[in-house]
């Protein structure tokens, strides 16, 4: 085992690069199109108030997928495979299919996404889905797992342009520290965003997808410090990422009174490019949320394929050919075409993403309930026990139930 205390900074960091992916990759995923939409809907509607949201949900958000990077490290096996282990099929069953409903409903906002996007470049709705499927597909179907995961990384880095939006927007430091702590909790649509936003930020499909990708990059016990700082790395940025889109549309949108509805990629560019130029304002935004959707895309679809085709004993790796693993690839295939003919077809996507990502709040809780009970039938010493798994469980509880009430009031408003 390496001993980390006293290894050199540079063996550490390149320990750290050969493992770091999983956690990045999924977190860049986390703030997809549909996260996006929802922050820019709490920031126009309600300016910085749920900036301290995002920030809170950091350690959160941390210490969820650090139980699948544990859980993953120490057993070898996926989240699928450890719920049939230890609790029988029945429920294996039960959280596939609540996963399936999810990644469906991701990624039919992810391809929405796109298709903003391409309208943004006065393209056909039709056209860019058959550009995005077609480029998803000959990704999976051409490479290994570590070039999806690096080219995962290079398209989910556009995602920092939103940095530079933030910037460009020039917020007033002192609207922010004077919203910051105006919270409206007496109100049903503010809990109903800060529902949507603990979905938009902790999402069932990201268990299962860092855990697989655990497995399938065969990282050991050796490697858990890098694995852990991997996913600390991805948690920090990608709740930078949420708070720089929500201080973006606070700045514009908020300033100026805006009250149309941001239920759609173009809305939102079309509101805020006039404050930060137009042709610079959409390159930018386009770039970013073209990379948020793309990346986060490729995730739910690869989890869905996966997680199906491990409950059923089947290959489910992309380093297999497509004859040695013809379900997994089946799936992932028919999941991105039928995605993509709904969003074609001109079907009313309005509110999907927030409505999704309320969704994920209200199935937080059995999914976080299998990570924490599994986590704690780990052998010594990497149990979830002592004064850390209370700390834990406290976090699942008011995370889950904050979530499933701030929905439902939400829903009955």
């Amino acid at each position: 085992m390496v001993d980390w205390s006293e290894a050199a900074p540079r063996k550490r960091l390149r320990r750290f690069l050969a493992v770091a992916g999983p956690g990045v990759v999924v977190m860049l995923a986390d703030t997809d199109a549909g996260s996006i939409v929802t922050a820019a809907q709490s920031g126009a509607g309600w300016g910085y108030r749920l900036l301290w949201l995002q920030l809170a949900l950091i350690p959160v958000l941390y210490i969820v997928q650090e139980l699948t990077v544990r859980l993953g490290v120490v057993t070898g096996q996926g989240q699928t495979q450890l719920i049939g282990r230890h609790f029988g099929r029945f429920w294996a069953w039960v959280s596939v299919l609540t996963l399936l409903v999810c990644c469906m409903g991701a990624l039919m906002t992810e391809l929405a996404g796109l298709a903003g996007v391409g309208a943004l470049l006065n393209l056909p709705p039709s056209l860019t889905m058959i550009l995005v499927v077609g480029a998803l597909l000959l990704m999976a179907y051409t490479h290994s797992y570590l070039t999806v995961e690096r080219i995962a990384i290079a398209l989910g880095a556009f995602e920092l342009v939103f940095l530079v939006v933030a910037v460009l927007a020039r917020p007033d430091p002192q609207v922010m520290l004077a919203q910051a702590v105006d919270i409206p909790w007496g109100d049903r649509k503010y809990l109903y965003l800060v529902a949507a936003n603990i979905g938009a930020v902790i999402m069932p499909w990201m268990v299962f997808f860092q855990q697989s990708a655990i497995v399938e990059k065969k990282i050991t016990i050796a490697d858990l410090p890098a694995a852990r700082a991997d996913t600390m790395l991805g948690a920090v940025l990608t709740q930078v990422i949420m708070a720089s889109v929500l201080v973006a549309a606070s700045a514009t949108l908020g300033a100026s009174g805006h009250d149309g509805e941001l239920d759609t990629v173009q809305r939102i560019a079309e509101a805020i490019t006039p404050y930060l130029g137009n042709f610079g304002g959409k390159l930018l935004f386009g770039l970013g949320m073209a990379g948020a959707a793309l990346v986060a895309a490729i995730v739910v679809t690869i989890t869905a394929a996966r997680t199906l085709s491990e409950l059923l004993g089947l290959k489910c790796s992309l380093d297999h050919d497509p004859r040695e693993a013809p379900w997994f690839y089946g799936a992932y295939s028919v999941a991105l075409i039928g995605c993509a003919l709904v969003v074609a077809s001109g079907v009313n996507l309005v509110s999907l993403s927030v409505g999704v990502q309320v969704m994920n709040a209200l199935l937080l809780p059995p999914v976080l309930g299998f990570l924490f009970l599994l986590a704690r039938r780990l052998p010594q010493p990497y149990r979830l026990q002592g004064l850390y798994a209370a700390i834990c469980s406290g976090i699942i509880v008011v995370a889950a139930g904050f979530g499933v009430y701030s929905g439902i009031a939400g829903l009955f408003e």
